[in-house]
């Protein structure tokens, strides 16, 4: 799956210039906890989130270092604090230059910048034009939507799996790590390979192993004399 099919189409957005009261009020009546910010030509220029609003003057949450620190770290630490307790706009509290993605960015590697980021929501660009957002709960959806429209394997496929990998592991070509999932006869292969022809090979196996309905190609291709590899475009 990819980002597009997951993400909110219909985002809140706020003006770098809106008032940190309205923006609250806006998270709050649309029980969201981030909002891109997006200036008069319609350009991403920023994302606020709940966790901008944690240390500010009128909550009595300002950051307090000791003189030492304060010494240490500068004017310009102090100054920039005081500007995202006390600002009165979103552009004072804003993380400017956010982490984006592209409608055909895949699951995994949205999770994986999350997870590498820290963070909980990724604007979907289409070139310079904002077209969504994924959030953690839109990947939380997935997840549930996944394992509810596709059922537990049966009997039979965990029959067909064990005749595909043992007919594959067998033979001189077989894909490093080879695996294969298979979900009501329909089969994903996976693995990594140095050839085409063992990339046909597993999928011929595949297709002649008996209750099969379709085969999926997962394997990537590995180049043995500079290790990399390229993916193979995922079905879904």
């Amino acid at each position: 799956m990819r980002a597009h099919q997951i993400m909110t189409k219909d985002v809140v957005s706020v003006a770098p210039r809106t008032s940190i009261e309205d923006a609250a009020g806006i998270m709050l009546r649309n029980r969201i906890s981030g909002l891109p910010v997006v200036d008069g030509a319609g350009q991403l220029v920023g994302i606020v989130s709940e966790s901008d609003f944690l240390r500010r003057s009128e909550i009595g949450t300002g950051r307090t270092r000791s003189a030492w620190l304060q010494f240490f770290l500068g004017p310009s630490t102090a100054a920039g604090d005081f500007v995202r307790e006390r600002g009165r706009k979103v552009e004072d509290v804003m993380t400017r230059a956010p982490v984006t993605v592209t409608e055909e960015t895949t699951l995994e590697d949205l999770v994986g910048l999350m997870e590498k980021k820290g963070i909980k929501r990724l604007p979907v660009m289409n070139g310079k034009t904002l077209v969504g957002i994924v959030t953690r709960a839109n990947l939380l959806q997935a997840v549930a939507s996944f394992a509810r429209d596709i059922p537990d394997p049966s009997t039979e496929d965990d029959h067909i799996r064990d005749r595909i990998i043992r007919t594959v592991t067998a033979t001189d070509w077989s894909p490093i790590g080879f695996d294969a999932t298979v979900r009501d006869g329909v089969v994903h292969l996976h693995g990594l390979i140095t050839t085409d022809g063992a990339r046909k090979a597993a999928i011929v196996a595949a297709e002649n192993s008996a209750g099969v309905k379709e085969v999926h190609d997962n394997l990537c291709f590995i180049d043995i004399y500079t290790g990399s590899y390229v993916e193979q475009p995922r079905t879904i």
